[in-house]
């Protein structure tokens, strides 16, 4: 390969050239940056205006109201659940109950529960619960009903009871009743 012989005023005049090529390419460059600022910076001046329009108290208001709506359903959530908890009984307890009711001949006026307590009976965990109850009817049904609570009843035990006996003139009897229920669920 054979190198250009060029006298020193050849390579001047290319190196001018090269030197003019990379002169006009930054150029060019600088150009196209130059429009891209200019854009950028139009699209932030709009940008800043529209924020200028944003109300950020009204914004700031109303982000507290959110809030202050979440609090007020996190406590509604929180007492339905503590109200669930109390009152909730199993369809199978109630089932039970009811049908011991049912065959003595009696009629509960009401039922509550009280929360689910976890106790521990010689190294057994159980659940607990108290379950409250008025029931109205016939001395004897009651009686009967009582008795069939505490001896028929699987998985639950009479606490206490109060028979109310009516006067001459009425012949309904009624019946508070406390039992506690229990329940075990272990493990294989």
């Amino acid at each position: 390969m054979k190198f250009l012989k060029l006298s020193k005023a050849g390579w001047l005049i290319l190196a001018a050239g090269v030197f003019l090529v990379i002169l006009a390419g930054l150029g060019i460059t600088r150009s196209q940056q130059a429009q891209e600022q200019g854009q950028l910076e139009d699209e932030l001046s709009v940008s800043l205006q529209s924020l200028e329009k944003l109300d950020v108290t009204e914004l700031r208001q109303r982000l507290d109201e959110l809030q202050q709506m979440v609090d007020e359903e996190q406590l509604q959530l929180d007492e339905a659940r503590s109200r669930l908890d109390k009152t909730v009984v199993s369809v199978d307890v109630t089932e039970q109950f009811f049908s011991i009711a049912d065959y003595c001949g009696v009629t509960v006026m009401s039922m509550s529960t009280s929360p689910i307590q976890d106790e521990d009976f010689e190294g057994i965990g159980l659940s607990m619960t108290a379950l409250n109850s008025k029931a109205v009817g016939e001395l004897n049904d009651i009686i009967q009903f009582v008795i069939s609570l505490n001896n028929d009843f699987t998985t639950g035990l009479v606490n206490r009871f109060q028979i109310d006996i009516p006067e001459e003139s009425d012949n309904t009897t009624s019946v508070s009743v406390q039992m506690y229920i229990y329940s075990y669920e272990g493990t294989e």
